[in-house]
């Protein structure tokens, strides 16, 4: 974030913006009530990174206003999370935190390589983002998240001239709780909404795109148990589509009156429920 270069905000300016937060109805407030902010590896990473750029000390200053509801509104579009944070004084703050989003080629050559496995198009198309999807953009020459902070422009309209302030801080914790409960919102971020993403997928996969994955292939990794979310920065292993998808990976067969897919689904499920030994 560019600031204009100064000594410091004027006294009154400081003593104004450290003053008694002015409260908001209706504000949204942080799910997590103590302790860390964020659950699953994506969010986390969103986080591990900002603290990889320098800023993670400041982080903190910001959990306080997201959970106490100073954020009255928060928006994730394509190249910027923006935000209405209601600090001490009347006019609530405008805070931005940029992301340069994918050219319509890198977005081209990411779903390309998508739908060439379809283990990624069945857990995209099933809503379940690939945990090693950061490994998936690596191979085409990209990056999820920001390498630099000069890929991670942040501004506030505060006159607090530390960055990231609380206001962005807590606009930072709370996009990491919306990539908890909705992983596309971060795609989005990168230049894709999740209806535009999937739609693109499903016309590969039903074009043929890539080499089919015959399903004794892909058995091994849909039984595989479910590992706990390792500690930031390491990723867990990748994550299994439901059984359902995977079925619906698999061409029409039809004997007699039945599809096949539809007799197997009920086995499916319940080899998918069996406790593991």
């Amino acid at each position: 974030m560019v600031r204009e270069t100064r000594s410091g905000p004027r006294f009154s300016e400081r003593f104004e913006e450290y003053g008694k937060r002015k409260p908001v109805e209706d504000g949204i407030v942080a799910r997590s009530r103590r302790g860390a902010i964020g659950e699953s590896w994506w969010s986390g990473r969103f986080l591990a990174v900002l603290t990889e750029l320098g800023v993670g000390g400041r982080l903190d200053r910001g959990k306080t206003y997201a959970r106490a509801g100073q954020v009255v509104d928060l928006a994730i579009d394509p190249g910027a999370i923006t935000a209405t944070v209601q600090g001490s004084r009347d006019e609530p703050y405008r805070a931005r935190l940029g992301l340069r989003p994918f050219a319509d080629e890198a977005w081209e050559a990411v779903l390309d390589a998508l739908a060439a496995d379809s283990w990624y198009a069945a857990a995209l198309l099933a809503g379940e983002v690939p945990d090693d999807l950061e490994d998936v953009l690596a191979r085409v020459g990209l990056s999820l998240f920001p390498q630099g902070s000069a890929e991670l422009p942040m501004d506030c309209s505060c006159p607090d001239w530390s960055v990231p302030c609380k206001h962005l801080a807590a606009v930072a914790y709370l996009a990491a709780e919306e990539f908890d409960s909705d992983p596309f919102a971060l795609l989005r971020w990168r230049g894709r909404d999740r209806a535009t993403l999937l739609a693109a997928l499903r016309d590969r996969r039903d074009a043929g795109a890539g080499t089919p994955t015959a399903l004794e292939d892909l058995l091994d990794r849909f039984h595989r148990p479910g590992v706990p979310v390792p500690a930031v920065p390491e990723r867990p292993a990748r994550t299994v589509p439901p059984a359902d998808a995977l079925l619906d990976e698999l061409p029409a067969l039809t004997v007699g009156d039945d599809d096949v897919r539809d007799v197997l689904r009920p086995l499916y499920r319940r080899l998918a429920e069996a406790p593991a030994e």
